[in-house]
């Protein structure tokens, strides 16, 4: 006999989980549509890691390598994504489905730790080294969390590339997390996550900057 929420049709999501199929609420749906996909993890990579190169080199020279981070955590997945919508796998960038994510990361988790390859081998600035070895290990903790559970991916990456600039460059980067906080909201706002999936999603992205305690 099934239990009320398993069956067909139900509406019960299991504890601190939104149902996957949840329509976004029309209450501020345009400004957080806006804001999720202005700040999505494509975006804040692209813009933050050039800053981190920079950062670790000390001069211009570390942009290309910044912009080697980028294209392999951020646009190579968001690459992905397109072309599987392509193909009908998914609705849109935000793939709802929690279940139907681990393909995503097990190619961020591929296109980073070729990108950290390329980066040892050409002798790139131990920073930006250190940071793609910490988003690395944040996708990682990310897979085997949402196998359970839907943790937000867009707050992680968002507090990771804040947390990075803060250790990289000086404490005063950590306003950023002001956008971390936006990003929280749309998410919640669009019915994508809960309160606790994006805190937690964003307290996971500012354990990156542990990293660069570490000697290196």
């Amino acid at each position: 006999m099934l239990n009320r929420e398993d069956r067909p049709g139900s509406v019960i999501a299991r504890a601190g989980e939104l149902p996957d199929s949840a329509a976004p609420p029309r209450a501020h749906g345009r400004l957080a549509r806006a804001v999720t996909d202005v700040l999505q993890p494509r975006n804040t990579l692209v813009a933050g890691m050039p800053a981190v190169g920079l950062a670790a080199a000390g001069d211009w020279t570390g942009i290309p390598w910044g912009l080697l981070g980028a294209l392999c955590a951020g646009v190579v997945p968001a690459a992905y994504i397109e072309w599987e919508r392509g193909r009908g796998t998914w609705g849109d960038r935000h793939v709802v489905d929690r279940t139907q994510r681990a393909p995503i990361f097990l190619v961020i988790l591929g296109s980073v730790g070729a990108g950290a390859g390329l980066m040892l081998l050409g002798g790139a600035p131990g920073g930006v080294l250190v940071a793609m070895l910490a988003l690395w290990v944040m996708t990682v903790v990310l897979l085997a969390v949402n196998s359970a559970w839907k943790i937000s991916v867009d707050s992680a990456v968002a507090s990771a590339v804040v947390a990075v600039l803060a250790a990289v460059h000086s404490p005063w980067w950590s306003v950023g997390y002001l956008l971390v906080a936006a990003v929280c909201w749309s998410r919640v706002a669009l019915g994508y996550h809960t309160a606790l999936q994006t805190v937690a999603g964003a307290g996971l992205g500012a354990a990156t900057a542990a990293a660069f305690a570490l000697p290196h």
